[in-house]
């Protein structure tokens, strides 16, 4: 399998624009041994109205509080996180693609205390399609209960996007991989469901929308937020409480939710269909509110979306 192109002209490297090819790491660096970074995925729409970022401040502002967990000093606050973002996506003439913050432990300790290993901030973007497949939207994926648990509470800390933490996701989507599937889902220590191996889950029955609670097995996801807040004014009762695995075999309707994945429509968990093996109503609905909000399609209320400023074309031949 080919590896997708994310090459871009330039990268936002501690306040300065370098070539892309140029954004380089020493082997010896904390994160190449240790994985101390934090990151973020963001995605820019071209809207009928230009480009616009999606939750820009909400996943800067997460940024900056996983490396205040991780003890990460970010020299650059959200407001300039914001404005960089938004240059980058210009330089780099991007109107839709995926974007990607990231904070890393440079060269320096050798050792597990990181303290002499200077902080350094990236932003990338590139252009990214459907994260499961471009039919996934429409026909949804098949899942697996993972075989591997996400982490006990106040052992790593789940609600940090901590590069770290996603050894864990990749020995989950690596299993489902290997065995058929699209997708796997973790439970936690105590058998609950727990997340994705990159995106947050959510079941529906009898018209009612469960998602597990913050347990501190998972991330809090930006788009579950946005989920949670489009059952609310859609009117759809929404819980978020402990999820028993045993629910993903019963449920009328399954989904996952993120950046990446949007709004996918899971049709079967362990091979077992789930309701009639298609997306459900109520999934129909949430993925159209989702995807008409942040294509621009339809009025924000919330504020979602955080326009680009773009350089109007030149005009040939005007005197």
């Amino acid at each position: 399998m080919s590896a997708p192109d994310f090459r871009t002209d330039w990268i936002w490297r501690d306040g300065s624009f370098v070539p892309w090819q140029d954004a380089n790491l020493h082997v010896m660096s904390h994160v190449v041994h240790y994985g101390s970074s934090v990151f973020e995925g963001i995605r820019c729409y071209d809207t009928p109205r230009g480009p616009a970022v999606f939750r820009l401040d909400d996943h800067l502002r997460r940024l900056v509080e996983s490396a205040r967990i991780y003890q990460m000093a970010l020299p650059y606050d959200v407001a300039a996180l914001a404005d960089a973002t938004r240059e980058l996506l210009r330089r780099n003439g991007l109107r839709e693609g995926y974007i990607r913050p990231l904070v890393i432990r440079g060269l320096g300790a050798l050792g597990l205390n990181p303290a002499a290993s200077p902080v350094e901030t990236f932003l990338m973007c590139w252009p990214w399609g459907r994260y499961l497949g471009a039919e996934a939207l429409e026909q949804g994926v098949d899942a697996c209960v993972a075989s591997w648990f996400r982490p006990a509470p106040n052992t790593f800390p789940a609600l940090a996007k901590a590069g770290g933490n996603y050894l864990n996701s990749q020995l989950v989507k690596m299993e489902a991989a290997r065995n058929g599937y699209a997708e796997g889902i973790a439970v936690g220590p105590a058998g609950l469901v727990s997340e994705g191996s990159g995106q947050n889950v959510f079941l529906v029955r009898g018209g009612v929308v469960f998602t597990p609670e913050v347990d501190g097995t998972m991330l809090e996801g930006i788009t579950r937020d946005t989920v949670i807040r489009l059952c609310r004014d859609m009117g759809i009762e929404v819980r978020e409480t402990k999820v028993p695995r045993e629910m993903l075999y019963t449920a009328d309707e399954v989904f996952f939710t993120g950046t990446a994945a949007e709004i996918t429509p899971v049709r079967s968990v362990d091979r077992t269909p789930v309701g009639a093996g298609t997306a459900g109503p109520v999934t129909r609905a949430l993925q159209d509110a989702y995807l008409s909000v942040v294509r621009g399609m339809s009025a924000d209320p919330w504020g979602w979306l955080d326009p680009v400023p773009w350089p109007e074309p030149e005009k040939v031949g005007v005197a």
